[in-house]
């Protein structure tokens, strides 16, 4: 049974992170006429883990945004486990999933309502960020 119910995850993971991929490339284009090319390249870089490593480590999890999600990212998950992590890339990685969050606004996957609050979550996140790493 276990064995199973492992390959039905892995067949999701898999058709999920072929989804991921097109809608990083969806994100890319989104991105090209509004930043250089050297920042879309990080933006993509910093949202690839969180919809195909985070969102993906427990269950399938599409990569429609969600403020606890999003926040539990920066403030536990990214500290812990991206050996990279510091308060530059935390911040950049905020910025990042801030973008991603108004493409996904536009591409009509999440509301207006809900970005805002996707906003605030990023925020607080940072706020709360900021006690874990410094404090």
């Amino acid at each position: 049974m276990l064995s199973e119910e492992y390959k039905n995850y892995k067949q999701a993971w898999g058709e999920i992170r072929q989804e991921n991929a097109e809608l990083l490339a969806e994100f890319e284009q989104w991105l090209s006429p509004k930043v250089a090319s050297g920042t879309i390249q990080g933006h993509l870089q910093d949202v690839e883990p969180y919809i195909n490593t985070f969102l993906l480590c427990k269950e399938a999890a599409t990569a429609r945004p969600e403020a606890r999600r999003i926040a539990k990212f920066l403030v536990y998950w990214f500290i812990r486990r991206a050996a990279w992590a510091n308060p530059a890339s935390i911040k950049e990685n905020a910025a990042s999933l801030k973008k991603f969050c108004s493409f996904m606004q536009e591409k009509g996957e999440i509301d207006a309502s809900a970005l805002k609050d996707l906003k605030q979550a990023i925020k607080k996140a940072m706020d709360e960020r900021r006690k874990v790493v410094d404090g």
